[in-house]
């Protein structure tokens, strides 16, 4: 179902995403392709992704060869910094530490004990999300992880309010990394994005110059298919 612009999203929920790309360019049109995604300038080397006006992710050119091409998903925070030392208590990782974005908000890099990367953002001027779990827009976020009990414990612990708190409609799960990739594969996050037919979008995919990493399979929530763009950045599909 989709949402109205939210204007604040509590913490330990998935509120934003973006994809480090060589190429913007290539990108904006493998993504508008795919999802109808149209874009609008967001700095220097970036874009904003849009869907029917709302906001939806945000393209951003690879400052440096040697990063990953990788989508990021944010989880919400009220305060960025804070919860970067209850990470680190935790035995995570801080990758880059929250840092100012303008006037948008705080953005950080963290990573959990197994090493699976995440993103921190604590909004100022950009909430997140204007819509999300419509077609064309995010809809899960899955951590493929080498210790499912670890990265239950840690994240248990982490997002509790957000996972098991009154009301709570996690779109966050955790799987072994061997259920998709190969299984010394490093952790990963994968973000899912919606989709009405996996199939046919997995076509999609295909004709604009991706690949496919797992046919579409059952899981519990929702028919998913692993994909990797024109560039190499994984995300998944998602039909529910």
């Amino acid at each position: 179902m989709a949402e109205n612009r939210a204007s604040a999203y509590t913490e330990g929920v998935p509120c934003w995403v973006d994809v480090q790309l060589p190429d913007v360019e290539a990108g904006k049109r493998f993504y508008g392709g795919l999802f109808g995604w149209t874009f609008e300038d967001a700095g220097p080397g970036a874009v904003w992704a849009r869907l029917d006006g709302a906001a939806v992710a945000r393209l951003a050119r690879k400052r440096d060869g040697r990063m990953p091409t990788v989508w990021t998903v944010y989880f919400a925070t009220p305060d960025a910094r804070a919860l970067a030392r209850r990470i680190l208590a935790a035995g995570g990782q801080i990758v880059h530490d929250p840092v100012p974005v303008r006037d948008l908000g705080t953005a950080a890099l963290v990573a959990d004990p197994q090493g699976a990367v995440f993103g921190l953002w604590q909004a100022a001027g950009h909430p997140g999300f204007g819509v999300r779990h419509a077609p064309g827009t995010f809809a899960w976020a899955q951590l493929y992880t080498s210790d499912t009990d670890a990265a239950n414990t840690f994240y248990g612990h982490l997002f509790a309010a957000a996972l098991f708190g009154a009301g709570a409609e996690p779109d966050f799960g955790r799987a072994p990394v061997s259920d998709v990739f190969y299984p010394g594969m490093p952790p990963q996050f994968v973000v899912h994005f919606r989709t009405g037919d996996v199939g046919a979008a997995v076509g999609a995919v295909r004709q604009l110059g991706g690949r496919v990493q797992a046919p579409p399979f059952e899981t519990s929530y929702g028919k998913v298919a692993v994909v990797t763009d024109n560039q190499g950045a994984s995300f998944a599909l998602l039909q529910r």
